[in-house]
């Protein structure tokens, strides 16, 4: 056929974040207690004091009381916690997560955040963990 274009080729390409994934190791527990403490460090002296405000009067809405840290598996989960007041609310509080730090190995971890389509978005493969922290110390994204 004249003018007909043939769909590209697919490629086979090496992923070691993806490789990593499929492997199943666990992260080190030095690795897991340090990464704790530095997450608290940023929680404690940055994130809280940036995003939690005092309780508004005659709270209807949904509204930011606390900023917390979580391992599950090899994850690490910035997590927010809301306060519910209205009359219709299932439940007084509820928990959201915003930030994720997936261990790749070698003190490396993947980055991702929470999409408003419920799904996480990885923008940053194997990455320290200082660059990290740093990404979601600037916010944009890592917004809880």
């Amino acid at each position: 056929m004249a003018g007909s274009r043939r769909p590209p080729r697919e490629v086979w390409v090496y992923d070691p974040a993806e490789a990593f994934r499929r492997s199943g190791k666990r992260v080190p527990l030095n690795t897991r207690q340090e990464v704790e403490r530095r997450a608290q460090t940023l929680i404690d002296s940055t994130l809280k004091p940036r995003y939690i405000q005092p309780p508004p009067q005659k709270a209807e809405l949904n509204y930011l009381v606390d900023i917390s840290g979580k391992w599950r598996g090899s994850f690490f989960y910035f997590c927010s916690k809301y306060c519910s007041p209205g009359p219709r609310a299932l439940s007084p509080f509820f928990e959201s997560k915003f930030a994720r730090l997936q261990y790749a190995g070698e003190e490396r971890f993947n980055l991702a955040y929470f999409r408003h389509t419920d799904q996480w978005w990885e923008i940053a493969q194997l990455l320290s963990l200082e660059e990290c922290l740093a990404e979601i110390e600037a916010g944009g994204l890592f917004t809880p």
